[in-house]
This record gives structure tokens, C-alpha cells and sequence, in this order.
């Protein structure tokens, strides 16, 4: 007998996610089913003689510049062409994503996002198939910037 699938989970076209494994619990994204790929932002890298990398993730840019340095070991390098159409090999990481109730593993790429909205771009192959993406909904999973909820106060 087929499984019965799961039900959807819609997610905003912008979400904040976690990447608990890298000690960032908040970090502005970019859903966009358009990309194959997820990629981070990051402002240095240094390759370390053992294999890993050391990394500055770029949590925010504005108003106040705020980073959190990572040591990982790349999974692979990959050719990527990103929307600009010129191709760039990047480093590729494994690590754990978490959007409100989505809690997986998934590859991600560093790249500069200097001057772009969001420090994370979240490809369509980070989302399970049950996953919808609402194209005029932002935050379903969080708070937006700015916002506050008082203790106890519903969603």
C-alpha cells in the first residue's frame, strides 16, 4: 500500500533559519525554489592544513557588522553558476538547516552575498517534497525583523 504523503508545510519566500551545528541560531534566508543549490555568505576562508576550513559567516551586515567563525570539512568542490551566469567553483558543507518544523541536513556553498538582502540563499534541494513556498508571505516561521511578540501572544 502507498505512503500517504505528508501533509504541506508552507514556508515564506524569506525566513530566518538556524544552523545549530555551527552555532548560528538566526540568520536571514532566501527561499528560492529557483536555485538548485543553498549557499551562505561568508566575509574570509582559510584552508587549514588537515583538510578543514576556517570560515567568517556573515550573520548581519547592517546596522552593526556581526560574524561567527566556523571550522568544517568540505564534503566536495562544485561548479556553480549562480545568476550572474559566469561560473565559480566553491567549497561545499554539510550541516544541519532548521526553518520552523523543517529540521535537515543539506549541502551549502560559501559565497559573497555583499550587498544582497539575505545572508543565505536556501536552494530547492535543502526542502523536503512536502514543502510549499509562498511567494507573498515572509517570516510564517518567525518574527520579522523589527518585531517583537509579547510573551504568550499567539502567531
Amino acid at each position: 500500500m502507498p505512503r500517504k504523503p505528508k501533509d504541506p508545510v508552507v514556508v515564506g519566500w524569506r525566513e530566518f533559519v538556524a544552523l545549530p551545528e555551527w552555532g548560528i541560531p538566526r540568520l536571514k534566508a532566501k527561499v528560492d525554489t529557483g536555485a538548485r543549490t543553498s549557499a551562505i555568505h561568508v566575509g574570509a576562508l582559510e584552508e587549514l592544513p588537515d583538510g578543514r576550513v576556517r570560515f567568517q559567516v556573515v550573520v548581519r551586515e547592517t546596522p552593526n557588522l556581526r560574524t561567527t567563525w566556523v571550522e568544517a570539512t568540505p564534503v566536495r568542490r562544485a561548479t556553480v553558476k549562480p545568476s550572474s551566469g559566469v561560473r565559480q567553483e566553491r567549497l561545499v558543507f554539510r550541516t544541519r538547516m532548521e526553518i520552523g518544523p523543517i529540521a535537515r541536513d543539506i549541502e551549502l556553498s560559501l559565497v559573497s552575498r555583499k550587498g544582497m538582502l539575505c545572508r543565505m540563499l536556501v536552494g530547492r534541494l535543502a526542502l523536503p517534497a512536502h514543502v510549499l513556498v509562498s511567494p507573498v508571505h515572509k517570516y510564517l516561521h518567525s518574527d520579522a525583523p523589527g518585531t517583537r511578540r509579547k510573551s504568550g501572544e499567539a502567531k
